[in-house]
């Protein structure tokens, strides 16, 4: 069936931000009306990307967070990130997790408002089979899914065990999935070069293919849903692709589903946070040099700036959201 779409997608500018407003919790709310957020991920070589995804989720407004992650480092990130439970799974050699986990995670399946599987992971093939255990745990709650990194893998990988890219592959229930264009380069078989031409197409494309929202970052962002919807958010800071920054967009994306947001909406804000909090690190230190955990401090102010709900907010840094998502790992 052909969808009938705009001539060219929306632009995710300041006053698309203000007409389409994150979930606010009441004054009264707790942490749980906050949104609780999970996080997998992480590997021995890489315990840093679930702590810089982990924080952007806080940053962006989850009010509890649950990180599973690696036995060998569980430890090590809980001691990072004292404000999150820290459940440690049992690792195979290449690093990857067992199916297994997923017993250790089904307490919480009913208790979680997002999930972010993917900062950090390494074996594709077996984060892949650990997706496709986890994500039936999922059917019928109103937990978000978002896919990044080795877990975007999910769709290479079916969960009948068929050989990669054997047949089209198309999520039950919609998730988001966050690819650069060499990721998506992997995920579909078409070449990088390509895909940077032609981003809108391609993005909107792999929606449709695979019932998902795909996020494809670069210096145009495009954001497209599977109903045909598209978002763009176009700017350039290289300083943003450094590495850790694709993880903190995740993260950032992560805490915004928890909180309430649809995730083609918490794709939109999450990447004019992230380009937004470049924009900033880039005036008070230049373009280059500046680091992925460091986004992460300014995302609580420039929520308030952009949801214009606070009353000091005319005395904050003014301007638009300029600036790419440039992200590597």
């Amino acid at each position: 069936m052909t969808l009938h779409t705009p001539a060219r997608p929306r632009d995710v500018d300041m006053s698309l931000l203000r007409a389409w407003p994150l979930p606010v919790p009441s004054n009264d709310a707790d942490k749980e009306d906050r949104g609780h957020v999970l996080i997998l991920g992480g590997s021995r070589e890489m315990p840093g990307a679930m702590i810089l995804a982990a924080t952007a989720a806080l940053r962006a407004g989850a009010g509890k967070l649950t990180i599973a992650t690696g036995r060998s480092v569980a430890q090590l990130v809980a001691l990072a990130i004292p404000e999150s439970r820290v459940l440690g799974l049992a690792e195979n050699d290449a690093g990857g997790f067992t199916v297994e986990a997923v017993a250790a995670l089904d307490p919480l399946a009913d208790k979680i408002s997002a999930i972010l599987i993917g900062p950090g992971m390494r074996d594709e093939a077996a984060t892949a089979r650990l997706v496709h255990a986890l994500l039936p745990r999922l059917t019928g709650t109103d937990t978000q899914v978002v896919l990044d990194a080795e877990a975007m893998g999910a769709v290479l990988h079916p969960p009948t065990g068929g050989a990669p890219n054997h047949a089209p592959f198309r999520f039950d229930v919609p998730v988001l999935v966050t690819p650069h264009a060499g990721e998506m380069a992997h995920l579909t078989d078409i070449a990088k070069d390509e895909i940077a031409a032609a981003p809108e197409r391609h993005a909107l494309e792999a929606a449709q293919r695979w019932n998902a929202v795909v996020a494809l970052k670069g210096a145009r962002t495009i954001i497209a849903a599977p109903d045909g919807e598209r978002w763009q958010y176009e700017g350039g800071n290289v300083g943003l692709a450094t590495s850790g920054s694709g993880d903190v967009l995740a993260g950032i994306i992560a805490g915004l589903a928890a909180r309430g947001a649809g995730l083609a909406q918490a794709a939109a804000w999450g990447v004019a946070l992230h380009a937004r909090a470049g924009e900033r690190l880039a005036e008070r230190l230049g373009r280059l040099g500046y680091l992925a955990r460091e986004l992460c401090d300014d995302i609580p102010s420039l929520l308030e700036h952009a949801a214009g709900d606070s009353a000091d907010a005319a005395s904050r840094p003014s301007g638009n959201f300029a600036g790419g998502t440039r992200v590597e790992r």
